[in-house]
């Protein structure tokens, strides 16, 4: 089983992707998916051998990659598993496959898909996806796991050599920049999060880098997880259930949670003038809360629109992160063809090994030894002819059985003892 799932081409590779393009932060709530649904969806797809998929899904996209040659089934489980009809879920959907699902892959990784341009929190999101999808996987896969690898190495080439991600402005540090853009006297601002998961925690660190001293609280469901993250920004945290009592006092409050639904109406507002920014995607805060007299209400939609003076900028690093994606999907293909022609490879250096070892038993019998500088000499001949043999194969796959075998046939034939030597 293992070693089928391991064959896994380019060409059978499949991304269905609903993002902010087609899909406004309402629908794109009803596709989202929560690691619980994770070990079901797994288990589906391995019980039928299927092949492979895993899901990212974030506050501007959800993507099923696979490796599956029917993705239509993928798709029919998904939506199964987040209770959605299979036709409103392809009303939306993308369907990218083979080289344009890889370049596709590789551009959101590279946060040139993002809503907002080199959003580099994205591949943290795909690794940290792909890894929990790996916890309940019966196998590994290595066209996938290469897939990834090379992911995290374009988004760290392109952060290091472009200027994409200068001004950085992803969601996080969105909502900190409207904040420092509309809000006065900010020291004196009571200013309360709800949730640190990973943009909490991001949006977190924008506010103490970018305000002198803030008056910042966090809230958690998981009260461990917010005790560890107040200790490492010293800053106050409060217990999730207070902070209904909290918003009395509160001027801005962000909602960064990862709830399926609303957790905010407006009969929790105070009366008093507030900052309500809901980073969550489906919406936290429940879009009616914009009505109470006082509040103003921004979600992640919202948020995007307020730096398109940094994406301006942005857009004029995006063929320089362009060119290195082509230089590494290149590299990709060639690791994928060399794969594929690994066993040929195989055979024919074995069979190189096997004349090098007959002839080092001839010559041990005869002088009794071997010298070490030959022997290094024959392992070098050998892998030269072997890359060549490689490069061959893999610069023509249409001829790689026909000259493996031939080849074969003709390094596996026992010559008469010395028919072919000089005398």
């Amino acid at each position: 089983m293992a070693a089928k799932l391991n064959t896994y081409q380019t060409s059978q590779f499949t991304v269905l992707s609903i993002s902010f393009e087609k899909a406004d932060a309402v629908t794109r709530g009803r596709f989202a998916f929560f690691d619980d649904h994770i070990k079901s969806f797994v288990n589906h797809i391995h019980d039928r051998e299927m092949g492979d998929a895993f899901v990212v899904s974030t506050c501007n996209r959800t993507e099923i990659y696979t490796t599956t040659h029917n993705y239509m089934f993928v798709a029919q489980l998904f939506c199964e598993t987040v209770g959605v009809q299979l036709m409103d879920f392809m009303q939306f959907v993308t369907v990218k496959k083979g080289t344009d699902a890889l370049d596709h892959l590789f551009r959101v990784a590279a946060g040139l898909e993002s809503q907002i341009i080199g959003d580099f929190e994205i591949i943290s999101q795909i690794k940290n996806a792909y890894n929990r999808f790996k916890e309940y996987k019966l196998h590994s896969n290595a066209y996938l796991e290469r897939a990834i690898n090379s992911s995290i190495q374009i988004s760290k080439r392109i952060k290091n050599e472009t200027g994409i991600s200068n001004g950085a402005a992803s969601v996080s540090y969105a909502a900190v920049h409207y904040i420092l853009k509309t809000q006065k006297q900010l020291p004196e601002k009571n200013i309360l999060l709800l949730g640190v998961g990973e943009i909490g925690q991001n949006t977190i660190e924008n506010l103490v880098k970018h305000i002198y001293k803030p008056k910042v609280k966090i809230a958690n469901r998981t009260a461990e997880k917010a005790e560890k993250i107040a200790e490492k920004y010293h800053i106050p945290h409060i217990n999730f259930e207070d902070f209904p009592k909290e918003l009395e006092q509160t001027d801005i409050l962000i909602v960064a949670t990862g709830a399926s639904k609303p957790i905010l109406y407006p009969e929790n507002m105070p009366k008093k003038d507030i900052l309500v920014i809901d980073l969550s995607i489906p919406n936290n805060v429940d879009k009616t809360v914009a009505d109470v007299d006082g509040v103003e209400l921004i979600d992640v939609d919202a948020l995007s629109v307020q730096i398109q003076e940094t994406m301006e900028q942005r857009k004029k690093e995006i063929p320089k992160a362009e060119t290195i994606i082509k230089e590494m999907s290149k590299d990709f293909i060639e690791w994928e063809k060399k794969r594929k022609m690994a066993p040929h490879i195989h055979v024919f250096k074995n069979n190189l090994k096997r004349i090098e070892q007959n002839e080092i038993h001839k010559v041990a019998r005869k002088n009794g030894e071997v010298d070490e500088e030959d022997l290094h000499l024959t392992r070098k001949i050998i892998q030269k002819i072997t890359n060549r043999f490689a490069k061959y194969i893999i610069e023509n796959p249409h001829r790689s059985e026909e000259v493996t075998k031939l080849l074969d046939d003709i390094l596996n034939l026992q010559p008469k003892e010395d028919s072919y030597e000089d005398h």
